[in-house]
C-alpha cells in the first residue's frame, strides 16, 4: 500500500494513485509512506525519486553505515520500531530516504508512531515543511512513545516487587514474570540505543535545515535519559530475580531441615538394629559373641572418628 501526501491549497492532502507521479514534482509532494508496497508501488517511486529502495536485508544490518548514510542526492536512514503483541514486543525495522525535500518511508508493519506523526501533520502542517522535518517529528514521536514503554516497565516491575513481598512462596509463574520483564527492558534498552546512532548520525550532518538542530540536542538529551532509566529497571530486574532465588532457597532450606530432623529420629533405632543384627560369632571367629561385639563397636567408633577428623581437616565442619 502506498500513501501520498500532497502540497495542495496549504494543507495536506492524502492520496493512494502512483499516476500522480506523471503529473506533479518534488515540490508538490512531502512524503510517500509505503506499507508492505507490491513491486509496481516500488518501481513508481523509484523512477519518480530516481533512488533505489533498500531489501529489509539491508535495512536490517547492524553496522553503523545502515543506520545512517548519505550520498550524492539522498540521505539513508534506517531504524528498529516497537510492535506490541500482548505482553510482549517485536521489532520491525523501518527505512526512511530523504531526496529532493521528500521523505520515503518503507515498512512492513502498521505502526502507532506513523500514525500519530500523520496526525500531527495534517493537523499544523506548517511545522513540516520539508521531508527533514517531518523525518525529524516522527523520530520524536517514537521517542515519545518509547517513554512511554520505559513507564509502563516501571510500573510493572513495581506491582512485581509488591507481589513478590507479599508472596509466601516463590512459584514459576513469579520467575517467568521477571524473565519477561528482563526480556522486555533489554528489546527497550537496544530500540533506544538505535535511535540514539540514528540522531547521532544526523547530528553530525550538514545537509538538514539549521532549525532542526537545536531539537536534536534535546531528543538526544531524552534519548540518554531514557538509556539510563531502562538500566535502572534491568538492574532491579537483576534484584527481584537475586530476591526470588533466596526465597526459594530458603524454602528448600526448610524443606531439607524438616528432612534432616525426621531423619535423626530414625538413626538410634537404625543403629540399634544394626549393631545387634550382626552374626559376631562368623564376623570375629577369632573371639566369643561378647568380644566380636566390643570389637564390631570399636571399628565403628574408629570410623567415626577418621571421618570427623578428615571433616576438620577439609574444613567443611
Amino acid at each position: 500500500m502506498i500513501t501520498i501526501y500532497l502540497k495542495q491549497y496549504n494543507k495536506i492532502v492524502r492520496n493512494a494513485d502512483v499516476k500522480l507521479f506523471d503529473e506533479l514534482g518534488y515540490d508538490d509532494i512531502l512524503w510517500i509512506d509505503l506499507l508492505s508496497p507490491t513491486v509496481k508501488e516500488q518501481k513508481a517511486v523509484e523512477d519518480f525519486m530516481e533512488i533505489n529502495l533498500q531489501t529489509r536485508q539491508q535495512i536490517e544490518e547492524i553496522e553503523s553505515t545502515s543506520k545512517y548514510s548519505e550520498t550524492e542526492n539522498s540521505i539513508i536512514s534506517n531504524s528498529n520500531f516497537f510492535v506490541t503483541k500482548g505482553d510482549s514486543f517485536s521489532i520491525e525495522p523501518v527505512s526512511f530516504i530523504v531526496s529532493e525535500g521528500v521523505l520515503v518511508s518503507l515498512r512492513d508493519t502498521e505502526s502507532r508512531t506513523f500514525n500519530e506523526a500523520a496526525k500531527r501533520l495534517q493537523m499544523n502542517s506548517r511545522n513540516y515543511p520539508t521531508g527533514y522535518h517531518l523525518l525529524i517529528s516522527i523520530l520524536e514521536v517514537r521517542i515519545d512513545f518509547d517513554a512511554d514503554l520505559v513507564e509502563s516497565m516501571a510500573k510493572q516491575i513495581a506491582v512485581l516487587s509488591k507481589d513478590i513481598t507479599a508472596s509466601e512462596r516463590i512459584d514459576s509463574d513469579m520467575l517467568k514474570r521477571i524473565n519477561l520483564l528482563q526480556e522486555n527492558t533489554m528489546l527497550i534498552r537496544e530500540n533506544i540505543f538505535d535511535r540514539q546512532r540514528v540522531l547521532s548520525g544526523i547530528q553530525r550532518s550538514d545537509r538538514f535545515p539549521n532549525d532542526i538542530y537545536p531539537k536534536l540536542s534535546l531528543m538526544l538529551k531524552d534519548v540518554n535519559s531514557l538509556i539510563n532509566h531502562a538500566d535502572f529497571a534491568s538492574e532491579r530486574l537483576d534484584y527481584l530475580m537475586d530476591a526470588a532465588l533466596g526465597l526459594i532457597n530458603i524454602d528448600q532450606t526448610k524443606v531439607t531441615k524438616i528432612f534432616t530432623v525426621v531423619s535423626m529420629f530414625f538413626m538410634p533405632p537404625t543403629m540399634i538394629a544394626s549393631i545387634y543384627g550382626m552374626n559376631f560369632e562368623d564376623s570375629f571367629p577369632a573371639f566369643d559373641t561378647k568380644g566380636g561385639f566390643w570389637i564390631a563397636i570399636i571399628i565403628m567408633a574408629l570410623i567415626m572418628g577418621v571421618t570427623y577428623w578428615f571433616f576438620r581437616r577439609r574444613k567443611w565442619l
